[in-house]
């Protein structure tokens, strides 16, 4: 059975999560540990739960969600997984970190790219790869169907929605991305945001005020 552990690190609140099966395999997904004491607090997770991580995934590659991509990298050996098209918002990261509170901020290069439509598995559990735009143009999701559990990255929050105004970002294509793929999934789906708490599909349907029945009432 999937488990999902939650940390909320950085400034920005930036929700990152642990993934892990029976097998003890686990994926860290959207690292945003920036301190030391961030980054001790993931490490002792994985120590005392007798985790092996196998795999580092960005939804997508603003800072607040890349921050602990070279420690994760260095500490555990493992590749880092983003779409194609996050590789030069990764890039960008470096140059406006400092602006955003992060002059410290170590970037770290992509290794494997993950395709929209295929499936990675963590462990014995198998997810799939939603292709979810217009927060950032390479913009993933990962979908665990047996579990019902979206890890949605900052397309969809609780009553809320990614914004769009930074570059590569687009309104239609983010109501797009929620509205054809996010909502297509079963309503009792939950969602595992980039910040904030946990949702479900059937929750932001019928009162997200942005995308679901309630912006149209």
């Amino acid at each position: 059975m999937l488990q999902v552990q939650t940390f909320t690190f950085n400034p920005l609140e930036e929700n990152t999560y642990v993934l892990f099966d029976y097998t003890k395999h686990a994926a860290i997904i959207d690292p945003g540990c920036y301190e030391k004491a961030e980054e001790n607090e993931l490490r002792d997770f994985l120590s005392d739960a007798g985790l092996t991580v196998t795999h580092l995934i960005n939804t997508h590659g603003h800072i607040d969600h890349v921050l602990g991509n070279a420690f994760v990298k260095r500490t555990y050996h493992v590749p880092l997984y983003i779409h194609p098209l996050e590789e030069p918002v990764l890039r960008a990261a470096t140059a406006y970190a400092a602006m955003y509170g992060f002059p410290a901020y170590q970037p770290a290069q992509p290794d494997q790219w993950l395709a929209p439509g295929t499936d990675i598995t963590i462990g014995h559990t198998r997810f799939q790869v939603l292709f979810l735009p217009g927060h950032a143009p390479g913009h993933i999701g990962l979908y665990q169907n047996e579990s019902r559990v979206l890890i949605s990255g900052d397309v969809l929050f609780h009553r809320s929605v990614g914004r769009t105004d930074l570059p590569g970002g687009d309104w239609g294509t983010l109501v797009q991305s929620i509205q054809q793929g996010v909502f297509s999934l079963p309503d009792e789906v939950v969602i595992y945001p980039g910040h904030g708490p946990t949702t479900t599909v059937g929750e932001e349907k019928q009162h997200n005020p942005f995308v679901g029945n309630a912006a149209i009432r």
